[in-house]
């Protein structure tokens, strides 16, 4: 993964597509305008990867009898991931791609993939793995439905073979609640594998991510739709292309904020504006001379430097005036005397 001056953002297109080329194209356009880094997207080939067996992870299609049909549908060819892989690289995308099977693999190395992601539900498979690390190139695991036992396995397994990888919180529940983040486990993984870790996120929320880079996370992905209300498994857990908008400015705010730590005992930059804000004390009625100094006889007035500082009232309270004052007036040391 590469060194950024923020975080590394991506956004998964996933099934957005609908298996539309189109689609999926207009998709790296509208993308493209966000400021995000890389797009992603999920290699399906049904015969590879599926059976008629598969059970539906839930049921919303109307259009699929079967899953394994439902991954036929998304599927695109050889020839056409090539010239999603182009477009991507004519707008400046990293492009992305979680692979389903090692023919899937295969494909991508003759398109030339950036990175691979290993999506939750593959963590485990260690043939997949195999054939992934014999790329050499760097891979970013969702650890959605793992275990620290389980994981540990897999990293075990990628550091024999010197991968390069880093790891994702995530929560496979679609859309996440707040009770389901687990931002605890960001560094939990940094501390545990001493690798790069970031953040995936189902819960369609700007401020989830923001959360998630403030308590650490270095890589962001999240899945993103045109609109929530379109039809597909994941587009009540994706962020719309005009909140994605939003989310790079606000995640590069919220980095540079924390990369910049502010020192409180120093507050030089404030003198100025300081001398503005903050008052002298001065007589809030007329008031003759001898009048013994009171709580009640005094207010704060902008600008400082004109009177006694605010701050010191208590130093001149049942002090006495030595002559006459009007009401406004500011307060200074040689209109009081020192007899109490």
């Amino acid at each position: 993964m590469k060194n950024l001056n923020f975080p590394y953002l991506i956004a998964e297109i996933g099934q957005a597509h609908e298996g539309s080329l189109g689609i999926l194209h207009s998709y790296i356009d509208a993308v493209a305008a966000t400021g995000v880094h890389a797009i992603k997207f999920q290699m399906h080939i049904a015969e590879a990867e599926s059976s008629s067996f598969e059970p539906f992870r839930v049921k919303f299609s109307y259009e699929d009898n079967t899953r394994y049909d439902y991954w036929k549908r998304m599927e695109f060819t050889l020839e056409q991931w090539k010239g999603i892989k182009t477009h991507c690289d004519e707008v400046g995308l990293d492009f992305i791609c979680s692979p389903f099977s090692n023919l899937a693999v295969n494909w991508l190395e003759e398109i030339g993939v950036k990175y691979y992601k290993i999506g939750s539900g593959e963590v485990n498979n260690l043939l997949l793995l195999e054939k992934i690390a014999k790329t050499n190139k760097p891979v970013i695991i969702s650890s959605g439905m793992s275990s620290f036992s389980e994981l540990d396995k897999t990293v075990s397994f990628l550091k024999e073979r010197n991968v390069d990888f880093s790891i994702l919180q995530c929560t496979t529940s679609y859309p996440t609640q707040p009770e389901q983040f687990g931002f605890n486990v960001i560094q939990e993984l940094k501390e545990k594998y001493q690798v790069k870790v970031g953040f995936s996120d189902h819960s369609a929320k700007i401020a989830t991510n923001l959360a998630a880079v403030a308590l650490g996370a270095e890589i962001l992905e999240f899945h993103v739709v045109f609109d929530r209300r379109i039809f597909g498994p994941d587009s009540k857990s994706s962020l719309t292309i005009n909140e994605v908008s939003q989310l790079v400015e606000d995640v590069n705010a919220t980095y540079t904020a924390i990369q910049n730590p502010i020192n409180k005992n120093n507050n030089e930059q404030f003198s100025e504006l300081k001398s503005i804000f903050e008052k002298s004390l001065a007589i809030n009625k007329n008031l003759p001379e001898g009048h013994v100094i009171t709580f009640d006889d005094l207010e704060a007035k902008k600008p400082k430097g004109y009177g006694i500082d605010a701050l010191k009232f208590q130093d001149i309270i049942g002090l006495k005036l030595k002559h006459d004052m009007k009401q406004w007036d500011f307060i200074n040391e040689n209109d009081l005397t020192n007899d109490k």
